[in-house]
C-alpha cells in the first residue's frame, strides 16, 4: 500500500493511502524512533531527496551488508588462528628452500 497527496476540503495537502501502490512483494513494517532520531531522519531524507521509506530501506540494508562482513571476518580471523600453527611448521619445513640457489 503506498501513499498520494490530495488536498482536503481547506486547501490543504494531506496524504492518503492507495492500496497496491506499493513496490511489488513489499511488506509495511511499523517501527518506533525516540524524537532526535526521527528528526535526524527526516532531515537527511529531505537533504538526500528521498521519501523517508527509501532512506531508511538503504539504511537497513547498508547496516545488514555490514554485519555480513564482519562475521565474515570473525570466519576468516578464527580460521587463520585454527591454522596457525600448521602453518607456522609447514613455513619452518620449507625455511631451507630460502637459502638454495637456483
Amino acid at each position: 500500500m503506498g501513499t498520494t497527496s490530495r488536498h482536503n476540503s481547506r486547501g490543504e495537502r494531506r496524504k492518503i493511502r492507495v492500496p497496491g501502490a506499493g513496490p511489488p512483494g513489499s511488506r509495511k513494517v511499523v517501527i518506533d524512533f525516540p524524537k532526535p532520531l526521527f528528526e535526524r531522519t527526516e532531515r537527511a531524507a529531505a537533504e538526500l531527496a528521498i521519501n523517508r521509506s527509501a532512506l531508511i530501506r538503504s539504511a537497513v540494508d547498508q547496516y545488514l551488508e555490514a554485519l555480513h562482513r564482519k562475521r565474515l571476518d570473525e570466519e576468516l580471523a578464527a580460521g587463520y588462528a585454527a591454522n596457525a600453527e600448521l602453518d607456522r611448521r609447514i613455513a619452518a619445513e620449507f625455511s631451507s628452500v630460502d637459502y638454495e640457489t637456483f
